[in-house]
């Protein structure tokens, strides 16, 4: 198994977002009426797994690593948007950006979709 640059970055990131979910989380046990700081910790507890499984499939060569890669960057993405506009608008009351959230859920479901693909198209031997 061979570690490129990207999949030490994603497995990284993925990292991060269970850092992330775990602070957002504890924030949200404090905070009063903090519903959209729960949902954020929740996909970031919940995709972090998930990114790491796709980075380590990628390196691994068990399944298509172009494809793996490309889904882990969009579950990534997802969460950066989806996550960060519902964390932006609990604590700084104003989003990210318009449409920020609904964008990162569509990059999210892109991201299983892609590794749906990855899984699914056979890799190619030499």
């Amino acid at each position: 198994m061979r570690f490129f640059g990207i999949d030490r970055a994603l497995v990284a990131l993925a990292c991060l977002a269970g850092l992330l979910g775990v602070a957002l989380s504890a924030a949200a046990a404090h905070i009063p009426g903090a519903d959209s700081l729960k949902t954020a910790a929740q996909f970031l507890l919940f995709h972090a797994p998930a990114i790491l499984a796709l980075a380590g499939f990628a390196a691994a060569g068990l399944a298509r690593p172009g494809l793996m890669r490309l889904a882990s960057g969009l579950l990534v993405l997802g969460l950066i948007l989806f996550c960060g506009d519902l964390s932006m608008r609990a604590w700084l009351q104003h989003p990210l950006f318009p449409m920020a959230a609904p964008i990162g859920g569509f990059a999210l479901m892109g991201g299983w979709f892609a590794g749906i693909l990855g899984a699914l198209v056979p890799v190619r031997r030499v």
